[in-house]
């Protein structure tokens, strides 16, 4: 571990956490994250293909689900090499600073993602507002600026995060509760003051899910308004079913997000099966889920997708 000094102490290893009770099968535990991993990639990459691919797909829709995309692949990317290096070859340790990387680039794509489904709440408010001027509102320009701006706001916020981390001292226990790093597990760490580090991280929580979770509610309640005004029950349904995957997205999301936040802040005496169950739900439901509800869900990309495959299998014969 190094030579510890009584005043400051900076750890040049942490330990990651694998699943409390299962650590002597990790072998196991191995496969089906490897399955979940392929599914986040392949499916992720697949949607992506299929929207460049197909030109009635480069809708403000697609387009924004195809950046849904590109942040879950990135999440997913984030967090393979621990997770594999953890539960394929049972090696724990992680270097402090390949840590702070990870943590970084885990809630930039996690801050990112946030913005992606309000964009797409916007859009589908727009879409049934006034989809008359759709295309007019969201134009390409303006779609590529709320991208960009998702991107710039999720770096600007989270590069503080592993610059406050480096200024800690830390104690001898070392132990990570998760097989990746994460901003308020690191934290727990420290022997020093970390008044400074709750109270940016909880203003980060506020400026950037807090924001994004009130909007999408705002755009539903609105959205919701507009429905009941349609006079066909026919029509309403018909509207209502163009928001069921974003809605479930935004459910999948969000829900381990804020229990994995509150275990953390107020979870002290949860079982660490708890902490671990959360974690890998936050880490695995919607870069795996996402690309299987919009493609079996979303007529238009089924389509695409059996168009892809037809063309594909015609190439080998």
């Amino acid at each position: 571990m190094g030579p510890i000094n009584s005043s400051w102490f900076q750890p040049p290893t942490l330990l990651l956490t694998g699943i409390p009770g299962l650590e002597a099968v990790p072998i196991w535990i191995s496969i089906p994250l490897c399955v979940m991993y392929l599914i986040a990639l392949l499916g992720n990459c697949i949607i992506l293909f299929v929207i460049k691919t197909t030109s009635s797909l480069h809708d403000p829709q697609y387009i924004f689900l195809s950046m849904l995309a590109t942040t879950d692949m990135g999440l997913s990317l984030s967090t393979l090499p621990t997770v594999l290096s953890v539960f394929l070859l049972n090696h724990r340790e992680i270097e402090f600073h390949s840590c702070l990387t990870q943590m970084f680039f885990i809630h930039t794509f996690s801050s990112m993602e946030s913005a992606i489904l309000l964009a797409m709440a916007f859009d589908r408010f727009v879409a049934i507002r006034n989809p008359l001027h759709y295309t007019v509102v969201l134009t390409s320009p303006r779609i590529m600026g709320m991208g960009i701006a998702a991107m710039v706001r999720a770096v600007v916020l989270m590069v503080p995060l592993p610059i406050l981390l480096k200024r800690l001292s830390f104690c001898r226990d070392v132990i990570l509760s998760h097989c990746y790093c994460y901003h308020p597990d690191v934290m727990k760490l420290a022997c020093g003051p970390v008044r400074v580090n709750i109270i940016y991280g909880l203003s980060l929580v506020l400026c950037s899910f807090g924001v994004d979770s009130v909007f999408i509610v705002i755009s539903y309640i609105l959205i919701l308004k507009t429905v009941l005004g349609i006079a066909s029950e026919d029509g309403q349904l018909r509207a209502l079913n163009t928001c069921i995957s974003h809605i479930f997205t935004v459910c999948i999301f969000y829900v381990p997000l804020i229990v994995l936040a509150l275990i953390h802040r107020f979870g002290t005496f949860t079982s660490p099966l708890l902490h671990v169950t959360m974690a890998n739900l936050f880490l695995f439901l919607t870069p795996v889920l996402n690309p299987l509800v919009y493609s079996l869900k979303t007529k238009q990309i089924r389509s695409a997708v059996h168009k892809v495959l037809r063309a594909r299998r015609n190439l080998l014969k």
